[in-house]
């Protein structure tokens, strides 16, 4: 079995996510084949992983999927990696519903050793009881050691090893305040390179992590081979892609670019991938003649569109090239109107509305739907959490993240939506014809 953990931390702001990617990084410059995984159902951390090992980052979420499921999605991505990180979410027990859902839970479903990663700053001796309460919260846990972070001199790195020996965990490195290991705001601007930050990353990992006990940790002796769940064993997602009709002949078209349209589960494209046939296009680039023949052919026809999905994103950083694109947002429009399948998340759905109004003005979207988003300053403030609800007898769970909303009252939805707890929420879904929106990512179920 290939070295595996999954880093956590007691709490948000302790650098777990800032870490995970420079080991991901620093591992995979090594040559190894890195194998990135994200806890809960953050899009963009995997984009980071994905840039630092060159291959995708798959999201494991208890309440968007089965446990069943998210095994099996482990050990299929874990087959062909020399090493596999997962980075959790939040603090290591936090949940949608206390402790269920959270990176703790990810952990005893998969068996994984965890690497806790500990904000020491302003505290020594006194960690061991903080310590003592995490190793101990959940005895079904394995931990495979502590990486101290913002340690502020070498005694201060003496006292936290002896706090790691008093609570009986290896204490795997003690990293120095730095800028390098200080991570922004990341709602705008996704530059995933950021070459020499992560060149010295790398090298304050090297230089104070000890990885070769790291590597060792995540080998247990007594891992029992027959244990891992078998693929053929596994039910995959109950449908291939949101919304669509498995038994449809045609293409799917998914709309990508790196920043309008980018919020794409790597597990919603493997699910269409097995559907059948499909291709990538970018509503900013004007002039793709083929996309829009595919439009314009009969629907329901071998040579016609079976479904247009619509990912979420940034279209609000992006609206002089989609207003300019005036010939697909038409083509987009009159294939809805036709009964076209369509299934639009988030900024995709923004796509949809009638416009997107910003501090600059009003700008026209594809109209399938009578509604305008606002994403002017003055109206931004956050909706957040795990959604799910009932559409013509089928069960829809995903994620909701946003800070535009809809300009004046909130739009009548064609279905009730619950977040994690139950409890009943405003997002409203749209269902016109046969285009499923909403703001809400969907993930199979």
């Amino acid at each position: 079995m290939n070295p595996r953990w999954l880093i956590a931390a007691p709490m948000s702001g302790s650098g777990k996510t800032t870490i995970a990617r420079g080991l991901m990084a620093l591992f995979a410059r090594r040559g190894w084949r890195v194998q990135p995984f994200k806890c809960g159902p953050d899009y963009i951390d995997t984009k980071f992983h994905a840039a630092a090992c060159g291959r995708p980052s798959i999201n494991l979420d208890t309440f968007m999927a089965s446990r069943h499921h998210v095994r099996e999605l482990f050990e299929r991505y874990a087959r062909e990696a020399d090493i596999c990180i997962i980075e959790g979410m939040m603090g290591l027990f936090d949940g949608y519903d206390r402790d269920r859902g959270s990176s703790a839970e990810v952990a005893a479903t998969l068996d994984v050793p965890i690497v806790l990663v500990v904000d020491a700053r302003s505290a020594a001796f006194s960690m061991a009881a903080l310590l003592q309460g995490f190793l101990h919260f959940r005895p079904e846990l394995r931990f495979a050691g502590i990486i101290f972070n913002r340690v502020g001199s070498e005694r201060h790195a003496a006292m936290l090893r002896e706090v790691a020996a008093e609570v009986g965990i290896d204490c795997l490195g003690c990293l120095p305040k730095s800028a390098q290991l200080e991570q922004g705001s990341r709602y705008l601007g996704l530059d995933f390179s950021e070459a020499a930050e992560t060149d010295e990353l790398m090298r304050l990992l090297e230089e104070h992590i000890d990885l070769d006990k790291l590597t060792q940790t995540g080998l247990p002796a007594d891992h029992d081979e027959s244990a891992t769940p078998s693929p053929e064993g596994c039910t995959p997602c109950a449908h291939a892609a949101p919304a669509a009709d498995r038994q449809s002949a045609g293409l799917t078209l998914v709309a990508r670019n790196d920043e309008a349209f980018s919020f794409i589960y790597e597990e919603t494209l493997e699910q269409l991938r097995q559907r059948g046939p499909f291709r990538f296009f970018d509503p900013e680039e004007p002039g793709d003649a083929g996309v829009l023949r595919l439009l314009a052919a009969l629907i329901g026809s071998d040579e016609g569109v079976a479904l247009l999905y619509l990912p979420g994103g940034y279209p609000e950083k992006h609206v002089e090239k989609l207003v300019a694109n005036e010939a697909l947002r038409n083509a987009i429009r009159d294939y809805a109107e036709r009964g076209g399948r369509i299934v639009a998340e988030c900024g995709g759905m923004m796509y949809l509305c009638q416009s997107i109004v910003d501090d600059e003005g009003e700008h026209p979207m594809c109209g399938v739907l009578p509604y305008s988003i606002t994403a002017r300053k003055a109206d931004r403030h956050l909706s957040l959490g795990y959604r799910r609800f009932e559409l013509d007898g089928r069960e829809y769970r995903g994620h909701e993240f946003h800070y535009t909303q809809f300009l004046g009252p909130t739009p009548p939805s064609a279905c009730q939506v619950f977040n994690a707890k139950g409890e009943p929420v405003a997002t409203p879904v749209f269902r016109h014809k046969n285009v499923l929106a909403s703001y809400t990512h969907l993930y199979c179920s």
